[in-house]
C-alpha cells in the first residue's frame, strides 16, 4: 500500500510541475518557436503604390532603431495582391526572385516600429549589372560602425560609412570574376576578428575563405572544389568565435566545417540540410537558417543541435528562405527572406524559455 500511494504521489507531483513549467493552452503549433511575430513591421515603401519590396538578401539590427534591410530591387505587385504590410511578392505561391525588377531603396533603415527611417537612394544606381546585394554586416569590433555590404554577382565587397553618404573600401573588380588576390567569384559573406582581420566565404564560383587585414591587403586563402575536409561545394556564410575558429557554412555539401585563423581543418558537422546563414551568439552558440527545412537552428559549439524551430509559409511568422538573421540588444530577431521577399521581426514571447533565444547583441 505504501508503495502504490509513494507511486500515485509522484505521479502527481509530475502531472502539477508538468503543467506549471509548460503552460497548458488549447490548439496551437508553435510555429514561431519562443518567439511572437511584430506585425506591420517594416511598413510599406511609402509613394511606391503598386510596388513591393523584392528578394530581402540580408538584414542587420545595429540597434533596435537601426536596422539594415537590403532587398534585391523592387518588384510589381502581383494580381491578385493587396497592397499593405502584408503584401509580398511570393503570394500567392510566387518566389520573389523572379519578375521584373527596378533599382529602387535598395538600402534601407528601419526603427522598432517598421517606419522607414532612410533609404540609402544615392547607391541604387551602384548594384545595377548584378541581382542585387547579397549579405550586409557591421563589425563589432567597429567603433565607427562602417557598413559592408557582399554583392555577389558584381564580384564585390563595400565598405560604407554608417550613414552611407560616403564609400571607403571597395574590394573586387566589378562584374570580373577571378581567383586571385584581387578578385572574387561572387562572395557570399564576411567575418571578423577583434584586431580588424576578416574572412570572406567566396562563394557560388569559387570555393574558398579569403583572410585580409583590417586595411583590406590580401593575406591568404584556403579550400578548394571537393567533399574532403577544407573543400568546399557553394561557400555561403562564414562567422568567427571568441578562439577565433573559423566556421564556413558548406551549403551544397549539407555541413559546417571548422578551422582555425590560418586555414588549418579542425572539425566539421554534417547532415545540415541546407545552411543559408551561420552566426555566433554573444553567449557563444552557433546559430544556423536552414533554407530548406526553413528552421532556424542552435548548436554548441562542439556541434549538439540543442534547439530548433520554423515554419515554412507565405504567412506572418512563417519562413521562406531566411538569407540572413540578426538580433538587437533587446532581444529581437530579424530575418530577410529571399523567397517570401520580405524582412521581418520577431520579439521574444512573455515567459519564453531563454535557452531557446538567440542571445541579445552586445
Amino acid at each position: 500500500m505504501w508503495n502504490r500511494a509513494l507511486l500515485i504521489s509522484a505521479a502527481l507531483c509530475c502531472v502539477f510541475l508538468s503543467a506549471a513549467v509548460f503552460p497548458q493552452e488549447k490548439g496551437g503549433e508553435d510555429e514561431t518557436g519562443p518567439y511572437e511575430v511584430v506585425p506591420n513591421w517594416p511598413q510599406p515603401l511609402p509613394g511606391h503604390e503598386g510596388w513591393v519590396w523584392g528578394s530581402t538578401g540580408g538584414v542587420f539590427a545595429e540597434t533596435p532603431d537601426k536596422v539594415f534591410v537590403i532587398q534585391r530591387g523592387e518588384l510589381p505587385l502581383p494580381e491578385g495582391v493587396k497592397p499593405g504590410p502584408g503584401a509580398i511578392y511570393g503570394a500567392p505561391g510566387r518566389q520573389a526572385t523572379t519578375g521584373k525588377m527596378r533599382w529602387e531603396h535598395t538600402v534601407l533603415v528601419v526603427d522598432r516600429n517598421g517606419k522607414i527611417t532612410d533609404s540609402w537612394t544615392q547607391w541604387d544606381k551602384m548594384w545595377e549589372g548584378g541581382r542585387g546585394p547579397h549579405k550586409i554586416k557591421i563589425s563589432p569590433y567597429d567603433p565607427e560602425k562602417h557598413v559592408w555590404i557582399v554583392d555577389d554577382n558584381l564580384h564585390q565587397i563595400f565598405k560604407f560609412t554608417n550613414d552611407g553618404k560616403k564609400l571607403v573600401m571597395t574590394l573586387g573588380e566589378r562584374l570580373v570574376q577571378g581567383q586571385d588576390e584581387r578578385r572574387f567569384g561572387r562572395p557570399t559573406d564576411i567575418a571578423w576578428l577583434p584586431d580588424g582581420t576578416f574572412f570572406v566565404s567566396d562563394g557560388y564560383i569559387n570555393t574558398r575563405v579569403v583572410k585580409f587585414d583590417k586595411n583590406g591587403k590580401y593575406l591568404m586563402s584556403w579550400g578548394k572544389p571537393g567533399t574532403g575536409p577544407g573543400e568546399f561545394n557553394l561557400v555561403h556564410s562564414v562567422a568567427v568565435d571568441r578562439q577565433r575558429r573559423v566556421y564556413v557554412s558548406d551549403r551544397e555539401n549539407s555541413r559546417i566545417q571548422i578551422f582555425d585563423e590560418n586555414g588549418k581543418y579542425l572539425d566539421e558537422w554534417r547532415n545540415i540540410r541546407s545552411p543559408f546563414h551561420i552566426d555566433v551568439s554573444s553567449d557563444q552558440h552557433l546559430w544556423v537558417s536552414d533554407g530548406v527545412t526553413n528552421k532556424i537552428l542552435k548548436y554548441d559549439l562542439r556541434g549538439r543541435l540543442l534547439a530548433s524551430w520554423g515554419t515554412f509559409g507565405q504567412f506572418a511568422g512563417a519562413l521562406w528562405g531566411v538569407h540572413q538573421f540578426s538580433v538587437d540588444q533587446e532581444g529581437n530577431l530579424y530575418v530577410a527572406e529571399v523567397y517570401n521577399g520580405r524582412a521581418q521581426k520577431f520579439r521574444p514571447k512573455k515567459g519564453a524559455d531563454p535557452s531557446r533565444l538567440i542571445a541579445a547583441a552586445k
